[in-house]
């Protein structure tokens, strides 16, 4: 058994043999936190015994998640410890909420094919059902009065709903407050949660929320879920909030083995609900001295240099007020090593009086080509500029100077998806398109908005001008007519806006964004991306705004709500680019990231910028009064007027200590007339305090590799295997680009019988036999056709509903009695492999003989053995993958595999394949082979799938393509 615990530190040993009660592990930057976690896991399974499915593993963010994933399976799996990565309680919060609301779903007031929002989505529906709230009384007070806009007002409304949420507020008790906007705030949640019940959606706040009622109104369920999970660790503890705290402490029961990990100086997250009041008094949570303290402080990140640096920071503000103490003392100790003589930290600044950037610029592009000319840098990702935020005009300025100069700038969350070459020439031409645009536009006399003008000045112009180049004839030849004919559209066409996206990717001007040498490139196919994401937006816009196709009587209103509204918010709110979880910092490119986007991050190089930045206050007059009013589940922790500070501190703490060799403080520096002091009272003498950079002999330095993220990737027999099998190139843009598709049709009618199935097996192992009656059974069909219909907006014709109320009730008929022998309905299984996690989704699996059988529904009729050999073929592997995930991690024996076709009316139902392992070893090895061309970037096919071709949204792309190879043969 490999024990990597050896390596511990005696801090890191204590934490991780702390496996009862209450914990509390303080972890400073750098401290091996994430390796502490793993082998703390490991402990509690391997010494403990602590079942795997017992484990509830909160982390901050997806990308901490997988990479949690993948280091524990790789233990588990060098330990040859079996266990099913699914039943194990590991992500975020609220993917750990969203798991228990799906699991527990008939509990809540979710019903099936429920809507999740994201965080533009739910605006957007606030946006559209805004009136009403406008009649609410006092509705003004919480989201600013009508004069500020719909928009401004969704955003603030939005603001104010979720603030109920994430402090699980009682809306019952706000509507008898005092307080007029105490009240009116319960009138607009207790309306917000109406229009969200009606419509079957769900926000992102919302999840934890409804997982808190989940929890508190079910006993019984409370109950079971405690009596699985028994131990509870949560990362980056210090940015939970007040409904995340009460979600644990319900879960975690009397056994409270609850272990928080965090650092209170790392506390960023206030302006999203955390508070820094959960890790600095989780202690007294619990009986006194019960709660185990340990602390992490051996730094084995960064510089000497740099941890003094950065210790002094926080010791030059005072952390207490009236004998409490705001922060936890510690002081954060270098590794036992070598350092280079040489000052690591410096800084970088140049006097720029008028707000001038030539000066500036210039300083930041001798200081990059300096770091290169020392020897030492061996790639440009090793330097990352921090700010508070990279979407002001300074740093975009400071991107586009670096770019044009040679050296290329990662930053995806600038705010420049819509500056983006592509995103221009598209949105031109779906201007170009659309003749009426100026017409459509001018909504009421005298009315202006910014955005027309980027319209007309960089899109329009920028595709007329490309229209007019000779290599892009055959798309004016193309784009001409269908402009007129839309100018004066007299029938509804058979296409939508999204439907024209896709036939302009056929063109050059398009399309040469999509090849695979694009896909080379230094930005990773970055505008290839940017079209998947643009491809996503139309459809969303289709989707909230009813458009399936172009409609002359509609044609107007939806091109305004297009261009005036949708792409008008998107533009004004940001949108960022892709962002690969497996590469934090690509290859080729200096990173320009915000603070809050570095966390847990680390780099060799670090430019911390915003110097002229000064504390913010960051609480409103309605949040006093919640405080002060006692609405809040807590008295008031901070006093009102340190809290910017404490913030403040912490976010550059959190910047500093990001650097493993060089950290370099820069400000463009002005005395503070006109546009402000640079650097800010705040940082003045600690930057002055440093040596300037040229002055360091940069060759003293030797720079670290930016660290690999190994994130093992999930793979699926339909999703992925068979959809790559079919067509690589399909998998290229749906799965890996992931472009939207629009030509897919629902698979309404065998999703719904599917579902009532579901049901029908969810009650019987709920031992409720006795409600698999007729008319339940009719009732569930209907709920779910009603969910899924409206939730699709698709609609089976009357004798096709018929029909699929007859494949359940046929197959109710047939098993009544029998319902003895289901064991497990709808189990999700993974397999840990060496490179990937193998996942499937078993419909039902049922106990024979000590062994269990697998059977998979198909909503169809029987086909014929020979003529359908092949797809049956298929059916069988796929088959044979979930007889391999149950063998390998439940180490239940499968005897048999079936398909069972619910369309069959007389005959037998079932088709039965023996278990055959040679087979089912050929088949994994076919699946391993395809995961290794996908990951290679493997494409290729031998020839194109014309069955699939014709129901393909890239046909046209395809066929341009295609066409092209040929004449270049000539």
């Amino acid at each position: 058994m490999k024990d990597l615990r050896s390596s511990a530190n005696p801090q890191q040993l204590s934490a991780i043999n702390a496996a009862e009660g209450p914990v509390l592990i303080i972890a400073g930057p750098g401290s091996g936190k994430t390796y502490t976690l793993v082998e703390r896991i490991v402990h509690l399974i391997t010494e403990k015994k602590v079942a795997p499915e017992s484990l509830l593993v909160v982390t901050f963010t997806d990308k901490a998640a997988r990479e949690l994933t993948t280091r524990v399976s790789n233990r588990l799996a060098e330990l040859d410890i079996r266990f099913n990565l699914n039943e194990m309680y590991l992500g975020t919060f609220h993917s750990i909420c969203l798991r228990l609301l799906e699991e527990f779903r008939e509990f809540t007031r979710l019903r099936r094919s429920f809507t999740l929002f994201d965080q533009f989505d739910q605006q957007y529906f606030l946006y559209q059902k805004i009136k009403d709230f406008r009649e609410l009384a006092d509705a003004q007070l919480v989201m600013g009065d009508d004069q500020t806009g719909r928009w401004a007002q969704s955003e603030q409304l939005m603001k104010w709903l979720n603030k109920v949420s994430e402090e699980a507020l009682d809306p019952h008790v706000l509507e008898t407050a005092p307080d007029p906007e105490v009240r009116a705030l319960a009138r607009c949640f207790l309306k917000y949660q109406e229009l969200l019940e009606e419509n079957n959606c769900l926000d992102f706040s919302g999840i934890q929320y409804e997982a808190l009622q989940l929890l508190r109104r079910h006993q019984d369920v409370l109950a079971q879920l405690r009596d699985k999970i028994t131990h509870l660790m949560v990362d980056e503890y210090q940015d939970t909030n007040t409904i995340q705290e009460k979600i644990l402490l319900l879960l975690a029961g009397d056994r409270s083995n609850l272990c928080v990990v965090g650092d209170d100086d790392q506390g960023l997250y206030r302006f999203r609900g955390a508070t820094i009041r959960n890790i600095l008094e989780f202690p007294q949570l619990f009986p006194p001295d019960s709660c185990k303290q340990l602390r992490l402080t051996v730094n084995y990140r960064s510089h000497p240099g740099i941890i003094d640096f950065y210790n002094q920071w926080m010791e030059r503000l005072d952390w207490e007020e009236q004998g409490r103490t705001f922060r936890f003392p510690k002081q954060i100790l270098p590794r036992e090593d070598s350092f280079p003589e040489a000052p690591a930290a410096v800084r970088l600044g140049t006097s720029d009086e008028k707000g001038e950037n030539e000066n500036w610029h210039a300083e930041v592009l001798a200081f990059l080509t300096g770091l290169r000319d020392s020897g030492r840098l061996t790639d440009w990702n090793q330097v990352a500029f921090l700010f508070r935020s990279v979407k002001n005009d300074r740093v975009l300025d400071l991107a586009r100077f670096l770019e044009g100069n040679g050296i290329p700038v990662y930053s995806p969350r600038s705010n420049m998806f819509f500056e983006r070459e592509e995103i221009r020439l598209m949105i031109g031409a779906l201007i170009f398109l659309f003749p009426q645009f100026p017409k459509v536009r001018q909504w009421a006399e005298g009315a202006q908005l910014a955005i027309w003008d980027y319209y007309d000045q960089q899109c329009f112009k920028a595709f007329t001008d490309e229209l007019r180049k000779p290599e892009n004839s055959r798309m004016l030849e193309w784009a001409r007519p269908l402009a007129k004919r839309h100018a004066v559209l007299t029938q509804t066409a058979d296409y939508a806006f999204s439907g024209l996206f896709y036939q302009l990717l056929q063109f050059p001007l398009f399309s040469r964004f999509l090849d695979e040498e694009a896909m080379q490139g230094v930005d990773k196919g970055r505008a290839a991306r940017n079209l998947a994401t643009f491809s996503k937006l139309i459809t969303k816009f289709e989707y909230l705004h009813y458009v399936t196709v172009l409609n002359p009587e509609y044609l107007e209103r939806d091109l305004r709500n297009l261009f005036n509204q949708f792409f008008r918010f998107l533009k004004d709110g940001g949108i960022g680019e892709y962002e690969d979880e497996a590469e934090y910092a690509p290859k080729g490119c200096v990173s320009f990231l915000t603070i809050h986007q570095s966390k847990g991050l680390e780099f060799p190089v670090v430019v911390c910028g915003s110097l002229e930045a000064v504390p913010r206050k960051q609480h409103t007059d309605l949040d006093e009064i919640l405080e002060d009013g006692g609405y809040l589940s807590k008295a008031r922790f901070e006093p009102l007027d340190r809290i910017k500070h404490f913030d403040f501190w912490r976010l550059y703490y959190t910047a500093f200590s990001r650097a493993q060799n060089l950290l370099v403080l820069a400000a463009q520096e002005r005395h503070g007339k006109g546009l402000g002091k640079s650097p800010s009272k705040y940082f003045e003498n600690v930057f002055h305090a440093l040596p300037d950079w040229r002055t360091v002999d940069l060759t003293r330095f030797t720079f670290e590799k930016v660290k690999e993220i190994n994130l093992k990737r999930e793979y699926s027999f339909t999703s992925h295997i068979t959809l790559f099998e079919n067509c690589a190139e399909q998998y290229r843009f749906f799965k890996e680009l992931e472009f939207a598709a629009i030509r897919v049709s629902p698979m309404l009618f065998g999703t719904l019988v599917h579902q009532t199935i579901e049901d029908i097996h969810k009650a019987v192992l709920r031992g409720e036999e006795h409600t698999v009656t007729p008319d339940h059974i009719d009732a569930w069909f209907s709920t779910n056709y009603a969910m899924l219909s409206k939730k699709e907006r698709v609609y089976l014709a009357p004798i096709t509903l018929e029909a699929a109320r007859k494949h359940v009730m046929r197959y109710y008929e047939r098993e009544n009695g029998n319902w003895d022998r289901i064991k497990e309905t709808e189990v999700e299984i993974s397999l840990v492999k060496d490179d990937y996690i193998l996942k499937g989704n078993v419909d039902l699996i049922r106990g024979e003989g000590g062994t269990v059988e697998v059977v998979d529904f198909k909503s169809e009729k029987k086909p014929d053995m020979e003529k359908d050999r092949e797809r049956l073929r298929q059916y069988q592997s796929q088959l044979e993958v979930y007889a391999h995930l149950i063998e390998e991690r439940t180490g239940q024996k499968v005897s048999r595999m079936h398909l069972y076709y619910t369309g069959e009316q007389d005959g037998n139902p079932y088709v039965s394949f023996a278990k055959d392992d040679r087979a089912i070893g050929k088949t994994v090895a076919r699946f391993d082979e395809i995961v290794h061309r996908i990951e290679s970037a493997d494409y290729r096919i031998a020839a194109r799938p014309d069955r699939l071709c014709e129901n393909c949204d890239m046909r046209a792309y395809c066929d341009a393509k295609n066409w092209n190879f040929r004449e270049d043969d000539r």
